[in-house]
């Protein structure tokens, strides 16, 4: 799958290296991990990162900061959420431009009153004045960062940034080999300051091979929503030079796997695919989908869940049924193969 979500009672620290190394990460009290993400209606791929802490090296940014940012005294110790945490994640909520979790305690707990986790914190301050606070998960050999929030006051001290390298150290201080900040998003700039930090040691999760590479080999092929486009629309050519009338649509319900409540459904996840005349375009029954993974094409056939209230095909989304995959009827690495058995089961569809 290429979203999906797990809500565990427990999760030890090996349990939760395994999810890391894999490309999951923390959401309140549950797990997940998608492959693409949707901002003001428009899509992107989420690329996962890590910094390989033996590696990391601090550099000029980091000696800046530290000269910034001497006065403040730090604290790192096992997380907890106190009233004073609360306002000033309130304070911080309500500088940014983002949509930021309700609450502190929203944002690690969920709906939960327990933390599986092995939660740490950052704490800065300023005499006794708590100006910032980042929050950290700990496993047995790598760590992930989870949030860092600030004082709007202090913003000229760059303490979002001061507490991932605060983080790191830490981390590379009591032995671990990995930290995971998340990941940054292509096309997208807000997460952009994540490949400023560690760089020489950066490391990203390419889907395609399942393997971590670094940073520096990461270009337009490492995109797999480019990828995936580009390959329908080779398809798309071969079947319009057939005479076959196709689309290429952005699925709007991509992400329905991530609902803690629809865990285990398994629906239809991919965020494109093409359609094509005569496989009933409205409701939905076959579809092709180009899967990065296996860099195959599949020809699948799907059955709607849930009828919507979107009209079919709307700017290019299609979100008129929430989809789930029945069948693959097909699976080539070749496009003009299935052109050709696309083109061949029309035609035997309007001789019958």
């Amino acid at each position: 799958m290429l979203a999906q979500v797990h809500s565990p009672e427990t999760l030890d620290p090996l349990e939760l290296d395994l999810y890391l190394q894999q490309g999951w990460f923390r959401m309140g009290q549950t797990i997940f991990t998608t492959n693409f993400l949707s901002f003001k209606n428009h899509l992107y791929s989420a690329i996962w990162l890590r910094i390989f802490l033996p590696e990391f090296y601090t550099g000029k940014t980091r000696e800046k900061l530290g000269k910034l940012n001497a006065g403040f005294r730090t604290e790192i110790q096992k997380a907890s959420i106190s009233p004073t945490k609360e306002n000033l994640f309130e304070l911080y909520r309500s500088s940014v431009s983002f949509e930021a979790s309700t609450s502190l305690n929203h944002l690690l707990y969920g709906k939960r009153t327990f933390n599986i986790y092995n939660t740490y914190e950052v704490n800065l301050f300023d005499g006794d004045r708590l100006i910032a606070c980042g929050f950290f998960d700990v496993g047995t050999t790598s760590a992930a960062g989870i949030t860092s929030f600030y004082d709007p006051a202090y913003k000229r001290f760059s303490l979002g940034k001061y507490l991932i390298y605060l983080k790191m150290e830490y981390c590379r201080k009591v032995g671990l080999q990995y930290f995971y900040p998340g990941y940054f998003v292509p096309g997208y700039a807000f997460f952009d300051y994540k490949l400023t930090i560690g760089r020489d040691a950066l490391q990203f999760l390419h889907l395609a091979s399942a393997k971590w590479r670094p940073v520096g080999e990461f270009d337009d092929t490492s995109i797999p929503l480019l990828v995936m486009k580009a390959k329908l629309q080779e398809l798309r050519v071969l079947l319009l030079g057939a005479a076959i009338e196709s689309w290429i649509w952005e699925y709007g319900f991509f992400d329905a796997n991530l609902i803690p409540e629809l865990a285990g459904r398994e629906f239809f996840d991919f965020p494109v695919f093409l359609c094509f005349s005569g496989s009933a375009v409205e409701f939905i029954n076959q579809v092709v989908v180009y899967d990065v993974r296996d860099q195959y094409y599949h020809l699948i056939k799907c059955m709607a869940v849930w009828k919507t209230n979107s009209e079919p095909g709307s700017n290019n989304i299609y979100s008129s049924h929430v989809l789930k995959a029945e069948q693959v009827l097909f699976s080539t690495s070749i496009p003009e193969e299935l052109a050709g058995l696309i083109l061949l089961a029309l035609d035997d569809k309007k001789n019958t």
